[in-house]
């Protein structure tokens, strides 16, 4: 019994102290944008939570005295609302909207940047329409930047006529504004769908910033990739009267994938959604992309930088599919 106490006394300190370091990271990147004030309340928050864990025992007790400040700055914390009004960076400006007419799904604000480089841009926001049931199916890209473990994933459907329709789910930023990954945790970027063509989404990575990209089709049918269209659409136009936030665990490109899928077909959890660089073997030991090859020869065979870059006159999205493993049957 005295174990199990001393058990139970070492769980609520740990969970205290949790607490109090998300508190202070709140406070210091959420908090007021003067970097003085802000950093007071962090380092006041902590003492203030110090000095009840040594001055107030039992542990119960602190506790309980320790759950007025964290409530005081949870219910601070969530109270940040989001906003469409702001000064967005140009690639984010505009919010696309759905208008669906029986058949037709006619969207506005489809984004076709050309990108000659990263900094030499020409911007391009299109309406377009499309047949939901010339959808054929649907592919998913993963882009490697940087460290194998994380990868940038979003998703484009295929139609029988006319070019992919491409949505990303990415973070809202200002001008100024640069990602970072621990702020993605926290209250600082909206959340933002990209409704693109391929030409702006996957060409910028494969030709301009270099990034290792892979093209994967997806197992499933027409009518569940129609479904999954709808559903993505209806978040684009929530977004549009409700901003919501972008949260790095909750609320990410792959997370968020996995959410609007679930809404369709059932998807079993697997750690891979979050580690996401290895997203692509979770999909093939679950039967999701073709498996009737090895692993890294459908790897090798879905990497699409060549076939980008490749000089040739067919349209980008023609170019990056030559070759590209079939999309695996529906039992």
């Amino acid at each position: 019994m005295h174990l199990i106490r001393r058990l139970v006394a070492l769980a609520l300190y740990i969970a205290v102290l949790l607490s109090m370091f998300w508190a202070c990271a709140a406070l210091w990147i959420d908090g007021p944008t003067s970097r003085p004030l802000s950093g007071f309340l962090a380092v006041g928050y902590a003492a203030v939570t110090v000095l009840i864990l040594l001055r107030c025992q039992p542990i119960t007790r602190s506790v309980t005295l320790y759950l007025a400040p964290f409530a005081a700055v949870l219910w601070w914390w969530l109270s940040i609302a989001p906003s469409n009004d702001r000064d967005w960076q140009a690639e984010v400006a505009r919010l696309a909207s759905a208008r669906i007419e029986g058949d037709m799904v006619t969207i506005e604000n489809v984004r076709d940047f050309d990108y000659s480089s990263e900094t030499d841009i020409t911007e391009r926001w299109e309406t377009r329409s499309y047949k939901l049931s010339e959808i054929k199916g649907v592919d998913l890209f993963k882009s490697h930047w940087g460290s194998p473990l994380i990868a940038h994933t979003f998703i484009s459907w295929e139609f029988e006529q006319g070019p992919p329709l491409t949505i990303s789910i990415e973070t809202r930023k200002e001008v100024g504004e640069v990602y970072s990954a621990v702020r993605g945790f926290f209250r600082q970027f909206e959340l933002y769908y990209v409704v693109s063509s391929e030409a702006d989404l996957a060409k910028v990575r494969t030709n301009v910033r270099g990034e290792t990209v892979y093209l994967y089709r997806l197992r499933g049918t027409p009518e569940e990739a129609r479904a999954l269209l709808l559903d993505y659409l209806k978040t684009v136009n929530e977004l549009r009267e409700k901003p919501a936030w972008y949260n790095a665990l909750e609320y990410n490109c792959t997370t968020s994938i996995r959410q609007h899928i679930q809404a369709i077909v059932p998807v079993p959890f697997d750690w891979r959604i979050l580690v996401n660089g290895y997203l692509d073997e979770a999909a093939y030991e679950h039967g999701n992309i073709n498996t009737s090859i090895p692993f890294d020869e459908l790897r090798e065979a879905s990497r699409i930088n060549e076939r980008a870059n490749a000089d040739g006159t067919e349209s980008y999205s023609v170019r990056i599919r030559t070759g590209l493993p079939a999309r695996p049957g529906v039992d």
